[in-house]
């Protein structure tokens, strides 16, 4: 499976290039050394002939001849080109030599970066996990060198953060992790001199093995929680030891290993950079901004904080809806906007998060084409779930969209005390009521009978505007719609107006059409 029909949108402005030429034909005809880099510090060494015109197709199969991997696994990876400030999945068709000559073009469009960076910023090819690839699919794999391959990547994200996880999961995996390097016969002496020559940030995540805190705080407390670290998982160690009358196959600690980082649910997700508006706080600390990671999967969107490490949002994709709205003048910027269902003081209500990002276009596209994809899976006559939902909950979804159509309300999140759990209350998002009525259209209404009752000098003092741009898909037909924001003193709610109605189109992109007044009556 390749993503050819999601990728990278083409630039139609060429302001920013700083690429010279391709080299020469002759030059490029010759056998060039080529490095194809994987996780774990390795990489596949290839001569590749006409590398200007080489495409991930051809590359491919050098690779997986290199590494040994089936054919029936010859789907699970595909080619990325990746570097600290932009991470892309290529499709069959791209030629990886150009696009690294239009690198910088593409961080100048999809990222904030300055310009000593882009200009220092380079690519490397690296051969990874398919984010297409379903996770009931990677499940059946068994063979070794792939479940390496596999393994290696997951572990660089348990280690870096990226896959945030509780304590009783990254221990676990921390003691599979040295089970598979140092073997499982390892007594307590030898466990802790390995241990401590390798370090735990070797096993454990690095926020986790460094600690935080102040500076008194680390030079009293690090050595007490390094050894108590140390303890924790010599025991989760001694539990894979003694868990079965023969020492474990690498096999079946790889499968281990993996089947834990499926229960995360961002699990093999592509991951975008961008920014979120801090709750206000007071007047003072108005316009601070949130950095985070969006994960998106074949299953949902996650919004995780970067610093915190963990998720603040985690919405399947029916539970969602999303657009991508382009920057109104010079300094502004894309944003990406997920539309889900909510509570306040007890009445539901419709909540709208904005992500700011140069990458908001190439998430929006991600997401609809993972929507596709998983609407043509489902369609077909025998269904593989894939996921963590129960049958019941899977069922009572579809039939609840079905019941509600389009324009239905969807089902409430389940929330867990967890680092994988949303973080609603944490989020500064806008908050609108839903009249529950579908009549064809998408937009954002304000009933004049309901206007809350709030002094002239309110709003005009609180006034604020909010530009949304809805794109057709039909290309024959665009709108545009502006709506205003009102933040009346001492009222905490955000009410959502619009000047004008659209006549037709298909507004916000969703897997249920839904029609929004956004409004919560004030007496």
């Amino acid at each position: 499976m390749e993503g050819d029909d999601c990728s990278f949108p083409p630039d139609s402005s060429d302001g920013h290039s700083q690429r010279g030429s391709v080299a020469s034909s002759a030059t490029l005809s010759r056998a060039q050394d080529v490095l194809v880099y994987l996780f774990g510090d390795s990489a596949v060494h290839l001569s590749v002939e006409g590398l200007g015109s080489v495409t991930v197709q051809e590359l491919g199969r050098s690779v997986r001849e290199a590494l040994h991997v089936p054919e029936s696994a010859q789907d699970a990876f595909a080619f990325w080109l990746c570097s600290p400030l932009l991470e892309l999945q290529l499709k069959v068709r791209h030629q990886p030599y150009k696009l690294c000559r239009q690198w910088q073009d593409l961080l100048y469009r999809f990222t904030e970066a300055s310009e000593e960076d882009i200009s220092q910023d380079e690519p490397c090819l690296q051969y990874r996990r398919n984010v297409f690839y379903p996770k009931s699919k990677e499940l059946q794999i068994d063979d070794e060198g792939v479940l390496k391959l596999l393994y290696e990547e997951a572990r660089s994200n348990i280690l870096t953060g990226r896959y945030p996880c509780d304590p009783e999961h990254w221990m676990g995996l921390g003691a599979l992790s040295f089970a598979l390097d140092e073997g499982t016969g390892l007594d307590s002496q030898h466990f802790t001199s390995t241990i401590r020559e390798k370090k735990l940030s070797s096993f454990l995540p690095a926020h986790v093995a460094m600690g935080s805190g102040g500076l008194l705080s680390t030079l009293r407390g690090k050595s007490s929680r390094q050894a108590g670290l140390e303890q924790n998982l010599l025991e989760e160690y001694r539990k894979i030891s003694t868990s079965a009358a023969n020492p474990p196959e690498p096999t079946q600690l790889l499968h281990q290993y993996l089947n834990t980082c499926h229960s995360l649910p961002y699990y093999g997700c592509a991951f975008f950079f961008g920014e979120i508006d801090k709750p206000v706080q007071g007047i003072l600390q108005r316009g601070k901004r949130k950095a985070v990671n969006v994960g998106i999967c074949l299953e949902g969107v996650y919004v995780m904080d970067v610093k915190e490490k963990h998720v603040l949002l985690g919405l399947r994709f029916s539970e969602l809806s999303w657009d991508h709205s382009y920057p109104e003048e010079e300094g502004d910027s894309h944003i990406l906007w997920l539309e889900f269902d909510g509570e306040e003081d007890g009445t539901p209500v419709n909540k709208l998060l904005k992500i700011y990002s140069k990458q908001a276009e190439l998430m929006s596209g991600f997401i609809e084409f993972c929507v596709e994809l998983k609407s043509a899976s489902e369609g077909g006559a025998a269904v593989e779930t894939d996921g963590e939902a129960s049958v019941s909950q899977q069922s009572a979804s579809q039939d609840g969209s079905s019941k509600n159509g389009r324009g239905g309300r969807r089902g409430m999140l389940h929330r867990q005390n967890s680092v994988v759990c949303s973080r609603v209350h944490s989020l500064n998002t806008i908050s609108y009521v839903d009249n529950g009525e579908s009549n064809g259209s998408i937009g954002f209404h304000l009933s004049s009978a309901s206007m809350p009752r709030w002094s002239l000098w309110s709003y005009f003092q609180y006034l604020s505007f909010v530009f949304f741009s809805f794109r057709e898909r039909d290309q024959t037909l665009e709108a545009k719609k502006s709506c205003v924001l009102l933040q009346p003193t001492g009222v905490c709610t955000h009410v959502l107006c619009c000047a004008s109605d659209r006549e037709s189109g298909a507004g916000l992109n969703s897997t249920d059409q839904l029609c929004r007044v956004p409004l919560e009556d004030q007496t």
